[in-house]
């Protein structure tokens, strides 16, 4: 039943509830039908019983009912006792304002009789405050120089300048100006605002450049202090929970809005000073728990506000204040000319002082270390590079030769040069230090000059709050508005000095930086480019201070500007530097033009960090400068002597006599692994160290990569072709470079089984030939090699050294490939993460120069393959060489066999000879490759020889027997050989000539059992040649073809 839910039942009723749930939905239903009920009852055998159920539902339900509207019946009796209360009250009301506008009326009515005397009264009482008021205020001035003097002790100098605005004001008011006790005021206000301004300006240009008490760094410092208390470098934090591509600056188009003192918002009385002439300390200047404190006693005003309310770091809070101080004094011309003035030489003596913070510490990390650890370590923190591949490699040739000294010999940078060396990772730490310093500096004047520039279109910006007359304060141009100063004058002269900078690293002095220093830090877009302007700012009194400054007005395109100064000339090595240097060679291992590489990221990150920070017009800037500076140089420059000096070193490379001269001992074994003296020939050892260190420089200069990839393409085809003619004065008029040059030979070269443990590359898949198709391919092979017979021995190559020369050829050949594949994986990775990271201006596409280094490996892998490929068929076509003087004697042997023929043995210690020779300088799987092909072409050999012989007795089948075990012996000694499978192909030669003993009869009885052992033809030479003793039938050929045709 819950639809009494919500009944007013009170709880010692509670049981109605229940009493109420066991009545029948159905008694509630919108349309009740009393007819099943009633037939209920009827029908029941309890008629009373069912009556009586209903008759107790039927009291509980008036009793529900009584309980409601007792409930409902109080609340309507307590609403009646309001509505009633509410009239009574309206009533008397009413009466109350009749009895008021009666007495109104009369006094209004006796008010009016008396007015003349009221008047005069009031008038006399407002007299009286006004004297009060400036009398009140004639004492407060006099008080006004030592409050500003202590104001500025206590470095609160915006309410130092509010009050001195305020009091400069109020002297100017109507009833002060003729009082001759202010006149002394006045003049210690005119001396107290040029001590301001200085210690303003002080200030400004020692938070400018992060050394104020509020600069990010050193609230970074103090944070470090207290939770890393041993620390060597100060950690710039502060302001990093915002990104530095962020300008900070307040909310909305008018950061402080207008709240000069000709609008009002300044009061121009003294009730917040109290006796000893402080201002009011206000609890609205706090931000985030830290509190405001150089705003503590200023005056609250919409500044203040807007600084309260600003969500920008405390740093910038400050700037701001110290610049709307300034636009207060009127004094932002001076201050931007002594900022124009003291900028190159503060950034100067800031990078030097960093450079020599940096050389103590490497000086006093070497002392605390000591002696021996200073070969590991130039106290800097070098970072890895992301070419892991570059590494020399750090072992010793067999026969004593040091092969880093070997590479190094070749390069044309030192180990501290290099693309990994010290010199490049402590280059490019120091530079990022002094790099991220500029920054922030930066990032600092930008606050600056968008606060100025935003009141640039305000002509009052440079004069002062208050009404003294100024006879001297005459702006006549743009640029005195601020006084030359802008964020694009900032940005030129610290790219200008960090390219001075650069310069000194490299060793390189740009002819345009030792031009005239006024040149570079010219103002800019003056509108009188050949005039020279004095500008002097002065005070208006004799004992005020005077600032007078004298500029080049010298036209500058700040846009093209990097650009120029770079192609006006340059010289590898010179001299000739304006400026004293900054001591960098105390801090660098080494200098030189090809620190250029560890240069290039800190600048392109520099350029990044600085482009975000400027505004919308300046942001042509960001593109040119620096940045342009550095990869000019590194296209005129860096590149044309780089591809020089490693072109030397290429062509010294390939061109040693020890160049492609094998160097292993006899006596050792082939190792895989490089480190482990992977017997390499010394000529492509060096050009594939070559190699990687030029990609190294690609990889430190991604955007150079193109240049540099082709530089390696041009040595890598260098070195190809030196390679080449090696391979052709050793195979050079041989029978086996023609043949593998056939296009059938080499057909089934490349479908041989063996061919799997050749190099990949230019291989067809070898997963293709069915094992059926295997036997075949060799018998075919054979049957072509066998059909060059006689062999001549001048088509072969006799020359052991040759030999091995394709061999240690091959195997370095495929060194070096594989390394190119890797380096051009790595260079085709690197290349997407950087187009993925860079902005589109920096990219440059690098999958064509990738794909070039893999065709370089392929041709490299090719030609090893051909040096595999002619050492095979060399040695087969020996074997068809020895094995031919089979078919030109007669085995008529007339005793037992007790060594091998001249030939087999002139065969298998040649076999053995060539495998111990070759044996240092090629892995096992070539090493089968090579001799792999031996046994078959013996077997072969062997098997179609019978069919020139006419003449063999029992003797002479032994004595074959006999060769077979000499050479299978021989090849079971080479370690890669199968020598299961080489049993088993000799057994079948052997197998073959014992068949010669059988009689006719037994001979067609094994037929019938091995009918597929033979061909049809190498049973019929069984039959063909002649055995003392044997009778062979005249139909024997017929019978055993009729028996093999079924």
């Amino acid at each position: 039943m819950d639809i009494f839910d919500g009944l007013p039942i009170s709880p010692e009723k509670a049981y109605l509830r229940e009493e109420l749930a066991r009545i029948e939905v159905s008694w509630v239903a919108p349309r009740f039908d009393s007819l099943p009920h009633v037939v209920h009852i009827l029908t029941s055998k309890d008629r009373e019983g069912e009556v009586q159920i209903l008759k107790d539902q039927n009291d509980i339900i008036e009793e529900v009912v009584d309980e409601v509207v007792h409930a409902y019946h109080t609340g309507f009796n307590k609403a009646i006792q309001n509505y009633s209360q509410i009239l009574r009250l309206f009533s008397e009301s009413a009466e109350s304002i009749k009895e008021l506008k009666v007495d109104l009326a009369e006094a209004k009515r006796r008010l009016g009789t008396r007015n003349k005397q009221l008047h005069q009264l009031w008038y006399r009482s407002v007299t009286l405050r006004h004297i009060i008021s400036l009398l009140d205020q004639i004492e407060g001035i006099a008080k006004v120089p030592a409050r500003i003097e202590k104001l500025i002790a206590g470095k609160q100098y915006y309410a130092a300048v509010q009050l001195h605005a305020q009091s400069a004001l109020m002297l100017e008011r109507e009833g002060l100006q003729t009082v001759g006790a202010l006149q002394d005021v006045r003049s210690e206000l005119t001396k107290l605002r040029g001590v301001l301004f200085y210690k303003v300006l002080e200030d400004l240009h020692a938070h400018l450049y992060n050394r104020g008490e509020y600069s990010s760094a050193v609230l970074s410092m103090h944070e470090m202090d207290d939770e890393v208390p041993t620390t060597v470098a100060v950690a710039y934090t502060t302001n990093n929970s915002q990104p530095l591509s962020r300008r900070t600056r307040l909310k909305g188009d008018n950061q402080f809005g207008v709240h000069g003192l000709a609008d009002g918002s300044h009061s121009s009385t003294f009730d917040g000073h109290d006796e000893d002439g402080s201002l009011e300390a206000h609890d609205e200047t706090s931000l985030d728990g830290l509190s405001i404190g150089w705003l503590a006693n200023s005056t609250p005003d919409e500044f203040v506000e807007a600084i309260r309310k600003s969500d920008a770091p405390l740093h910038v809070k400050y700037l701001q204040t110290m610049v709307e101080c300034l636009c207060i004094l009127g004094k932002v011309a001076a201050a931007g000319a002594i900022i124009c003035q003291r900028l190159r030489p503060t950034i100067h003596e800031i990078i030097t002082s960093k450079i020599k913070a940096h050389a103590q510490l490497i000086n006093s990390s070497r002392s605390a270390i000591g002696q021996a650890a200073q070969t590991g370590t130039t106290g800097l923190h070098f970072m890895k590079g992301q070419l892991r591949s570059y590494q020399l490699p750090k072992q010793k040739r067999q026969n004593g030769i040091s092969l880093s000294g070997t590479l190094l010999a070749v390069s044309p940078v030192s180990a501290l040069m290099a693309p990994m060396g010290k010199a490049q990772a402590a280059a490019k730490e120091l530079l990022n230090s002094i790099l991220d310093s500029v920054v922030r500096i930066f990032e600092n004047h930008v606050v600056v000059g968008e606060l100025l520039e935003s009141r640039s279109s305000r002509h009052d910006i440079n004069t002062p709050k208050s009404m003294i007359a100024d006879a001297n304060w005459n702006p006549d141009s743009e640029a005195s508005v601020t006084g030359g100063y802008s964020i694009g004058f900032s940005m030129t002269v610290l790219q200008s000095e960090c390219q001075q900078l650069i310069c000194e690293i490299l060793r390189a002095t740009p002819e345009a930086a030792s031009a005239d220093a006024a040149v570079q830090t010219a103002r800019l877009a003056s509108k009188a480019p050949s005039k020279e302007k004095s500008y002097a700012y002065r005070d208006g009194s004799e004992d005020g201070l005077t600032f007078a400054f004298r500029f080049t007005d010298a036209t500058i395109s700040i846009p093209n500007q990097g650009a120029d100064l770079i192609r006006q000339g340059w010289s590898r090595r010179g001299t000739n530097v304006l400026q004293e240097g900054y001591g960098t060679a105390a801090v660098l291992p080494e200098q030189g033009i090809y620190l250029a590489a560890s240069i290039y990221r800190p600048v392109l990150q520099f350029t990044d960090k600085v482009a975000s920070m400027l505004p919308q017009k300046y942001s042509q800037l960001g593109n040119d400068g620096l940045l342009a500076f550095v990869e000019n140089f590194v296209k005129d420059h860096l590149l044309p002597t780089m591809f020089v000096d490693y072109r030397k070193g290429v062509q010294q490379a390939i061109s040693s006599p020890a160049a492609f001269r094998p160097r292993a001992h006899t006596a050792a074994t082939y190792v895989p692994s490089i480190e482990k003296g992977r017997p390499v020939l010394q000529g492509l050892l060096a050009i594939d160290f070559l190699a990687k260190e030029v990609l190294g420089w690609a990889q430190a200069m991604p955007k150079f990569a193109a240049d540099l990839v082709k530089y390696v393409q041009t040595f890598l085809e260098r070195t190809y072709e030196r390679c080449r003619t090696s391979y052709m004065e050793a195979v050079l008029e041989k029978q086996s470079y023609m043949l593998i040059g056939r296009h059938d030979i080499d057909k089934l070269l490349r479908l041989e089984p063996a061919s799997a443990s050749l190099p990949n590359g230019q291989l067809d898949s070898v997963s293709s030939v069915n094992d059926a198709a295997t036997p075949g391919v060799e018998s075919e092979l054979s049957e072509l090699f066998l059909s060059l017979r006689p062999i001549r021995q001048e088509n072969l190559i006799h020359d052991e050294n040759k030999l091995i020369l394709l061999a240690s050829l091959s195997d370095s050949l495929e060194y070096v490939a594989d390394s190119i594949e890797r380096l051009g994986r790595a260079t085709l990775r690197e290349s997407n993460l950087v187009e993925e990271s860079r902005k589109p201006h920096h990219n440059r596409s690098s999958s064509a120069p990738s794909r070039d280094l893999a065709s370089f490996a392929d041709e490299y892998r090719k030609l090893a393959i051909d040096c595999l490929k002619v050492l095979r068929v060399e040695m087969q076509l020996e074997t068809i060489f020895h094995l031919q003087e089979m078919t030109s004697r007669e085995y008529l042997e007339d005793q037992d066999a007790e060594e091998p023929d001249d030939f087999i043995i002139s065969l298998t210690s040649q076999i053995t000879r060539r495998d111990e020779e070759m044996a240092p300088f090629i892995a096992e799987e070539k090493r089968n490759y090579i001799f792999g092909g031996i046994c078959g072409i013996a077997a072969n050999a062997s098997i179609k020889a019978l069919a020139d012989m006419k003449n063999i007795n029992l003797f002479g089948v032994q004595q074959i027997c006999r060769n077979s075990i000499a050479l299978e012996q021989a090849l079971a000694a080479i370690p890669s050989i199968d020598s299961d499978a080489v049993r088993r192909r000799l057994d079948r030669v052997r197998t073959y000539y014992e068949l010669l003993n059988m009689p006719f009869e037994a001979l067609l009885a094994f037929i019938t059992e091995h009918e597929n052992l033979f061909t049809t033809t190498e049973y019929a030479s069984l039959l063909k040649v002649n055995v003392p003793g044997r009778e062979i039938p005249s139909d024997a050929l017929d019978r055993v073809s009729e028996m093999l045709s079924l």
